[in-house]
């Protein structure tokens, strides 16, 4: 029984997906593998985000005081600074089931086009979203046979109130969107005409490149394949509006120019639209390489008209070589590119656009910092980058193309692995770079740990990996606006760490420089009603800030800080360095970090109050599960700290430290002793060892520390002593039968909680939730220990409901329910899929299997367990 036979549910799910298309065209070089959907594709399902509203009465009355303290602060944010707040309770986005594949590369802004084709979702303000679909943002198609125009068409099925003069509404169910990040496809059949249009997205995303991958600019190509008995004329025109579909689009002094660059014998051709806002200015450009023809400027409301025919006359644009005029207040401007080629008869022919914005200083929402994206290392911070940007995309794409491929090809062609799994694991990482992500020079001036040099257990003021890398900050999610909320990081930082290091370290040093700091500002607790300080020495902050506010300079922008939220942060700072470690073998890294580690343990061992090797918890389990009461040690936190205390001695015996190694060995001994007494049941670790009524749910995240130990190559020599593997095993098979098999039919993951009578557990706001990152997290510590079938039937429960049923492609919440709600679209966690892949890395004889094998492996670990 191999992975493969998971594979029949593809076919149907597909077919779902698709059952609209009426058209036998496959388009032109579209693979096999990735998302695929017609886009007259209606989904059934339609879901709420949690609001306020859904939380159950009992815990309302349990958090009452903690809910007025919220609408406190709720109603000054908005009402009275006019901001919106990093969580809204109350005006949680409506479900818009129509994303696609961001645009861009890394950290310099990202645009969204729709699986429709709209341009819709815009990030060019750092962290900032904007949801508008701008219309006039469009592809049209003109064909001519013998000088006469004999079809021309948008390319899009909508049918907007404007812009009567174009011919709208294309008939979705001859066309389909297929993604396989950072490429996405979508072919047009076009009825009647014996033609079809392929148009191909090309993004720089390209792991282990760190220049290219930072270029906010992305390529189309057009591939045309003409299968009439006569020769057609083929023209593709792309307007843009200078905008984003912002009031600010209206505010006025905004231009258009058309530019022509030659360099290295290459010329390309193109507008650019100038959006001269007080803050954050930034240049839009489209271009092209072929003989190109261009409407500098036209207003893109009333019917347009006169564009429409000037392209149908002839298949031509007028082509003025001045720049327009800066736009009066309350009007739009918008530019217009047509490519034209001659397509033979039963033949092929292609043409190219790019799309590049250039915002090469950034200011966050408090404006006290003046930052230069990463990309202005090659391209200069002037604003003057966006014909180069153009011309380097429109002449370099190919490269770019052939390293997707070198990357993407050896995981689409193990035939082991299931195709809903190749289509997860690549289109997931679009959070990379539509996660409000910024990625920035190191001001020459910044010190990352506030003066505290390593003599003092500090770090350098500008460690290299941040000189030379930048700094690299992305939201927690869309809706959940904070940069490198740490305790959802430690899932989705598998990404980063095996795709791009040097930002995964970068973030560390970043983190580490925060720990070392103390900012003694009072501010109101929202969890707990008391005044604290910001940030606590010793201790991992929560988030590095927020958007709205000044990153960097003040952390913690999640007002809910006290001594059990930052316990988990803690461990899972020592769990990622020695991981980080074992992934990269950069010593400097390990030896920088080192004294931080035994800072921030030393921080957990105050918690340690009976001396029995393990700490308690008081209060709320930990920043993960913050909804959840826990009392004494749990499997959760106890379970990071074993892990933990185990890579402080690996840490130890690999920097030849024999009396640390010699105290955690001792801690480790006590601990583990201390873990099984209190939560082991015979078949799984409980929830907590409170012996309260729900002490005994079913957690399906109990061996998350273990993982981290398997994902760092331990766990099986004498580090194993933590966790026997019999006992992980009986865990992960309760989970798997209870809360992933009892749960809405085996069809939606993990949920997070669960009876052992088979029940959810409904005792908290999340104890219901399945959440996409800790699913597929679980999913990897299953493969770890051999269980290849269940992790995999884990992980597709949540990859099907979210991407096939719901709707939510391009935009994975945090969390769903079993039916109704979903909480937190677009969020970081589910980058964890990426640890999935480590674990399968990591198979015994992994480059060598054949499926047969795979199932071999899986039974005997079945039996095993």
């Amino acid at each position: 029984s191999n992975i493969s036979t998971m594979d029949l549910n593809d076919s149907t799910s597909l077919a779902e997906l698709m059952s609209r298309y009426v058209s036998t065209e496959t388009g032109f070089g579209v693979p096999k593998d990735g998302w695929r959907i017609c886009l007259a594709h209606e989904f059934k399902e339609k879901r709420k985000p949690f609001q306020a509203k859904d939380v159950s009465l009992s815990n309302m009355i349990e958090h009452v005081s903690l809910g007025v303290r919220y609408l406190r602060w709720w109603y000054r944010k908005t009402q009275v600074e006019k901001k919106a707040p990093f969580i809204d309770m109350f005006r949680a986005l409506p479900l818009r089931q129509i994303y696609g594949a961001p645009l861009g590369g890394i950290g310099g802004g990202s645009i969204t086009r729709g699986w429709r084709g709209d341009f819709c979702r815009w990030q060019l303000n750092p962290g900032m979203y904007h949801y508008k679909t701008v219309i006039a943002n469009q592809f049209t198609v003109c064909l001519r046979r013998c000088g006469q125009t004999v079809y021309q068409q948008v390319l899009s099925t909508e049918r907007p109130p404007t812009l009567q003069g174009w011919n709208w509404g294309y008939c979705g169910e001859y066309a389909f969107y297929h993604a396989l990040y950072p490429r996405a496809w979508t072919v047009y059949h076009l009825p009647g005409q014996n033609v079809t249009l392929t148009c191909r997205q090309v993004s720089p995303v390209i792991p282990h490149d760190y220049k290219d991958s930072s270029l906010p600019v992305a390529v189309f190509v057009w591939d045309i394949e003409n299968k009439n008995d006569y020769a057609l004329d083929v023209s593709i025109m792309f307007t843009m509006v200078n905008g984003s579909g912002h009031k600010d689009d209206k505010s006025g002094g905004h231009w258009n120019e058309p530019f022509h660059l030659e360099k290295d014998g290459e010329s390309v051709s193109g507008v650019l639209l100038h959006h001269q806002t007080p803050v954050n200015p930034y240049t839009l450009c489209i271009a092209a390489r072929e003989k190109v023809i261009h409407q500098t400027a036209f207003s893109p409301k009333g019917t347009c008209s006169a564009l429409w025919s000037d392209l149908m006359t002839d298949g031509q644009l007028d082509s003025p070589k001045d720049s327009s005029p800066p736009t009066q207040k309350g009007e739009e401007v918008a530019a217009a590119l047509a490519v034209s080629c001659s397509v033979p008869a039963n033949s092929h022919n292609s043409v190219e656009f790019s799309l590049a914005w250039d915002m090469p200083k950034i200011t966050f929402g408090s404006r006290e910092r003046i930052y230069e994206r990463r990309y202005t290392r090659y391209y200069g911070t002037k604003g003057d980058a966006a014909p180069s940007l153009s011309h380097y995309a429109l002449t370099h794409y190919s490269k770019w193309e052939e390293s997707i491929d070198e990357w993407q090809r050896p995981i689409l062609q193990d035939g082991s692995l299931p195709a809903w799994y190749k289509s997860a694991l690549f289109n997931e990482l679009y959070f990379v770079v539509d996660g409000g992500t910024v990625w920035v020079e190191l001001p020459e001036d910044a010190d990352i740990s506030g003066g505290l040099r390593p003599e003092d257990g500090g770090l350098p003021a500008q460690p290299d990996v941040i000189k030379d890398y930048g700094r690299f900050a992305y939201l927690e999610g869309q809706e959940y606006r904070m940069y490198n909320t740490y305790d959802v990081h430690f899932y989705a930082s598998f990404a980063l760490i095996m795709l791009w290091p040097k930002l995964a370290l970068s973030v560390q040093y970043d983190i580490a420089g925060s720990v070392v700091q103390h900012d003694p500002t009072e501010r109101l607790n929202l969890m707990n009603g008391r005044y604290s300080p910001v940030k606590t020495r010793g201790v991992v902050p929560h988030d590095i800030g927020d958007p709205d506010d000044e990153p960097w300079v003040r952390a913690n922008a999640y007002m809910i800080h006290d001594t059990a939220d930052w316990k988990d942060l803690n461990l899972k700072f020592v769990l990622q360095v020695y991981r980080d470690y074992y992934l990269t073998q950069d010593e400097q890294y390990l030896k920088d970090m080192w004294p931080i580690c035994q800072t921030v343990m030393e921080m957990e061992l105050k918690f340690d109050k009976d001396g029995d090797g393990l700490i308690e918890n008081s209060g709320y389990a930990d920043q993960t599960y913050d909804g959840w009461k826990v009392t004494g040690p749990s499997a959760y936190c106890g379970g990071l700290w074993l892990a933990s205390v185990c890579m402080m001695c690996k840490m130890a015996r690999v920097l030849n430290c024999e009396s640390v190694y010699q105290r955690y060995r001792d801690i480790l001994e006590r601990g583990r002793a201390a873990f099984d007494k209190l939560l082991w049941n015979g078949k799984y670790y409980n929830y907590d060892s409170s012996g309260q009524s729900m002490s005994n749910s079913v957690m399906s995240d109990q061996c998350a520390g273990h993982w981290f130990l398997r994902a760092s190559g331990l766990g099986d020599d004498d580090y194993q002593v933590a966790f026997p593997k019999e006992k992980i095993c009986s865990a992960l098979k309760s989970v798997f039968d209870l809360n992933v098999m009892s749960f809405s039919d085996g069809q939606m993951g993990a949920v997070n909680g669960m009876r052992p009578e088979g029940v959810p557990d409904r005792s908290s706001v999340q104890s219901d939730e399945v959440w996409v990152g800790v699913v597929y997290g679980l999913a990897a510590t299953m493969i770890h220990e051999g269980m290849i079938e269940e992790g995999m039937r884990t992980a597709e429960g949540c990859y099907r409901a979210v991407w096939e049923r719901m709707g939510m492609a391009f935009q994975t919440p945090e969390a769903y329910c079993e039916k109704g709600i979903y909480r937190s679209l677009a969020y970081m966690r589910p980058l964890s899929i990426w640890a999935m892949q480590l674990a399968l890395n990591n198979r015994p004889n992994h480059g060598k299997t054949t499926d047969k094998d795979v199932g071999q492996d899986s039974a005997e670990a079945l039996y095993m367990c």
